[in-house]
């Protein structure tokens, strides 16, 4: 089932801080972030397991547990499995660094077989508090792999999470599924397969205002000919075109936040602010279904939705790309 048949909305939660990312949120503020984004109308919700080992899936559940169950769209992903084991020293985070090492306690197994996402299934409905799921993300499959590595990890993906994904949703128990990654490759390797396709991806962080070139010149295109759609994570680009300093989960270098300094003031020139601009870019290429910012205070949800309503005139489109801030061949909103 296509994405765009699914999703209630442009504009959904992504619960990754949630998982204490890059900081140890007190309870009482994750779920008035959650419950802030249900008083602004968002009803669809991402997590995963990989947040905080389990805990944004639990501090999502709180909250969603007191709403009707047919009033939302929620997706997780498969792929790490947390384990009762607890960890003895900081987690390894990889390529993501130490992002969650204020999350919960417990060690987490990459694992993309069948049995693993099964598995991880099952654990994540106990978490949630529910009785199923609508979307499913194979998630990370590139991440922290290099080389031949990465492809021998597609390949357990392939025998083992798409074909147990592809037989639930023919049996009508997840409505689709996909890959939630923030490499473009396994998207591209997974729609040039010669089997059961998935209903769209999740594609974190590669189509953003400050990285965006090698999506739009190569898996874009692939996307709409396969006539596939998207949900954009992190269209801030891990917070940086929101205020914060963080860029690719670590401290932003300085040229990139000297790029997001041209940006403010080209933003300021013409009265916006750089959160409508980097939401509004993301969702103007067709294959954008949604967008999913994250968020750990409820006064950025309200942000967020602003944002999505800002009216941002053509003239700061046209200025963009005249300052070689985007991509010539980038879509522009009202193909500015």
């Amino acid at each position: 089932m296509s994405l765009t048949h699914i999703l209630p909305g442009r504009l959904g939660f992504g619960t990754a801080p949630l998982g204490n990312m890059f900081r140890a949120i007190p309870e009482d503020e994750a779920l008035a972030t959650v419950a802030a984004a249900w008083e602004q109308g968002i009803r669809f919700y991402d997590t995963a397991p990989y947040y905080g080992a389990g805990l944004a899936e639990s501090r999502l559940g709180q909250v969603l547990a007191g709403e009707p169950r047919d009033s939302y769209v929620l997706s997780t992903k498969v792929g790490r499995v947390v384990l009762d084991e607890r960890r003895e020293a900081a987690p390894d985070f990889g390529e993501k660094g130490g992002l969650f090492e204020h999350g919960n306690p417990n060690k987490i197994l990459h694992e993309w077989t069948a049995d693993a996402t099964e598995r991880s299934i099952e654990d994540s409905l106990k978490r949630l508090g529910t009785d199923r799921l609508d979307i499913v993300w194979v998630h990370d499959i590139a991440q922290d792999f290099h080389g031949d590595r990465w492809l021998q990890k597609f390949e357990e993906a392939r025998t083992g999470a798409f074909r147990v994904l592809s037989r639930l949703r023919g049996e009508g128990v997840i409505k689709a599924w996909g890959l939630g990654v923030n490499k473009t490759e396994p998207i591209e390797l997974t729609l040039d397969l010669d089997e059961p396709q998935p209903d769209g991806f999740l594609l974190a962080g590669r189509y953003t205002l400050l990285d965006h070139g090698h999506a739009l010149q190569r898996l874009l295109p692939m996307a709409q000919e396969h006539n596939v759609s998207m949900v954009i994570g992190g269209p801030y680009s891990s917070g940086v075109l929101a205020g914060g300093t963080h860029f690719e989960y670590r401290q932003a270098p300085p040229e990139i936040l000297d790029r997001v300094e041209r940006l403010r003031e080209l933003a300021a020139r013409h009265g916006i602010s750089v959160k409508a601009a980097a939401l509004q870019f993301s969702l103007a290429h067709p294959v954008a279904a949604a967008a999913i910012p994250g968020a750990t205070r409820p006064s950025r949800i309200a942000e967020d939705t602003a944002a999505l309503a800002e009216r941002v005139p053509a003239g700061f489109w046209h200025d963009l790309r005249a300052a070689g801030l985007v991509h010539p061949a980038a879509p522009l909103p009202g193909n500015a």
